[in-house]
């Protein structure tokens, strides 16, 4: 017989990359940085800015969860276990920033997407978790208005 945790004990879900954040509801969010002297945006962690120079000029910025697909490539072979066809994807998020992921809830065929269309991140639990236990979420394209 298998014992499930109650809620309170479950373990909350890790952010599966740096630059994510976990609200304490549980809702994942992009965090980067902006430059205050000149609003560039960047995702890494840096302590001046390579646009204007600016040193110290760097200020915690909440990324968009929505932009425009700029690139892609329809992945045919992967490491082992992981399935294919799949989408990666290059995206410029609206107000500053630009992310690799993957591209869900759309037809891997390169006729089906289209260069500049809209898209928004979706927040999911990892397929995966950690020899310790861990869970993480993780971040994801879709089309918008795409059926989830």
């Amino acid at each position: 017989m298998s014992e499930t945790k109650p809620a309170s004990e479950a373990k909350p879900l890790l952010p599966v990359v740096d630059y994510m954040q976990v609200a304490a509801n549980g809702e994942g969010f992009l965090q980067g940085l902006k430059c205050s002297k000149c609003d560039a945006v960047y995702i890494d962690t840096r302590v001046h800015c390579a646009k204007c120079a600016a040193r110290n000029s760097m200020q915690p910025y909440r990324l968009a969860n929505t932009g425009k697909l700029f690139a892609f490539t329809v992945v045919q072979r992967s490491y082992p276990g992981i399935p294919v066809p799949f989408v990666s994807a290059i995206v410029d998020l609206d107000g500053g920033g630009t992310l690799k992921g993957n591209l869900i809830n759309v037809d891997p065929d390169p006729t089906k997407i289209k260069s500049g269309m809209p898209v928004e991140l979706i927040y999911k639990q990892a397929p995966w978790g950690d020899e310790k236990g861990n869970n993480y979420l993780m971040f994801y394209f879709s089309p918008v208005g795409a059926k989830k």
